[in-house]
């Protein structure tokens, strides 16, 4: 056995060749001990990993950046529009990076392709970034984008967001599934939406089977949650945990995207199910054979390339008003 094949343990031959290359390219960028180092150092080299990863934007695909003014604080957004095109919808779009890192541009290219693979309008939210703005300081940042969305646009509003983003796109949606510009749907990928096992105590389903699986370990997944998290935090907060949530009516048609080999994977699982449960549209898939953070490997792993394809059909279908499945 070869030292990389025990590094890589049962993932050695269960992960296609362009996947491991995408994440030892990943880990060459951003290697896992960095989580030992200063926020803003993890910072700095985020952002250089998401610049050596950005695949441009597609031709037609305008962007500009402006404001939300909201109490105490300006939520920087950026507004993709498809030139010469009348978008049917609008997407608010809540990037991923833990609580900690990214903002508009780590996340620039994927919401473009959204935009140009939809057609729609995709407004990208620059919310609060842990630790220096602790829970609930990016719940809020996203009800407000939400919010100054409804009320500055006639379209119809979908919810999207990636990882920790998937999260806040969950707790707006059951935050405003009353208000009177709710959300037509939402698309979640890989989201982290609170285990109702948490604590470090998940013993169930991909948590245990994907715990130390490449890119995102559960060791990770509960350092981004104790660094968002403030003094006597309650876990069964919806707001930082949807599904700690008691209630699952009333939300909009759900589409939940996992990756299998990733420790949230069942996070989708169970959301879809309560969804079901409570009378709603939900679906969820997961995708074979593919890691946390697949939507960075899109251009050069094709199955991470059909999933993000597949990822934005829902996106489509969801603001057009109809139920893709």
């Amino acid at each position: 056995m070869t030292a990389e094949s025990m590094t890589r343990g049962k993932y050695e031959t269960r992960l296609d060749p362009a996947l491991w290359a995408y994440i030892d390219a990943v880990n060459t960028w951003y290697p896992p001990e960095i989580l030992g180092l200063p926020i803003d150092k993890q910072r700095a080299v985020y952002d250089r990993m998401s610049r050596a990863f950005h695949q441009g934007r597609p031709p037609g695909v305008k962007a500009s950046d402006g404001l939300i003014a909201a109490p105490g604080r300006d939520i920087p957004i950026r507004r993709y529009r498809l030139a010469g095109n009348a978008a049917k919808a609008m997407v608010v779009y809540y990037h991923g990076g833990g609580f900690i890192l990214g903002g508009l541009d780590s996340h620039d290219d994927i919401s473009a392709e959204l935009c140009a693979g939809t057609g729609f309008d995709v407004l990208s939210v620059d919310y609060r970034l842990a630790p220096e703005h602790l829970h609930p300081a990016a719940f809020d940042d996203a009800v407000a984008a939400f919010e100054w969305a409804a009320a500055t646009t006639g379209l119809p509003l979908v919810l999207c967001g990636e990882s920790a983003g998937g999260n806040l796109a969950a707790a707006v949606a059951q935050a405003t599934r009353r208000h009177i510009r709710a959300a037509i749907g939402q698309v979640l990928i890989y989201p982290d939406l609170g285990s109702p096992q948490l604590g470090g105590n998940e013993r169930a389903g991909s948590y245990v089977e994907h715990g130390e699986a490449p890119l995102l370990s559960l060791h990770d997944v509960a350092f981004y949650r104790d660094v968002r998290a403030a003094k006597r935090q309650s876990q069964d907060d919806p707001t930082f945990s949807p599904l700690r949530d008691t209630d699952f009516s009333g939300l909009p048609p759900t589409v939940i995207v996992t990756a299998e080999c990733d420790p949230l994977s069942s996070d989708g699982e169970t959301y879809r199910d309560r969804i079901v449960s409570a009378g709603g549209k939900a679906w969820w898939h997961e995708e074979p054979r593919l890691v946390h953070s697949f939507l960075r490997a899109r251009a050069t792993v094709p199955a991470a390339a059909e999933a993000f394809a597949r990822i934005v059909g829902a996106v489509g279908a969801l603001g057009r008003g109809e139920w893709p499945y």
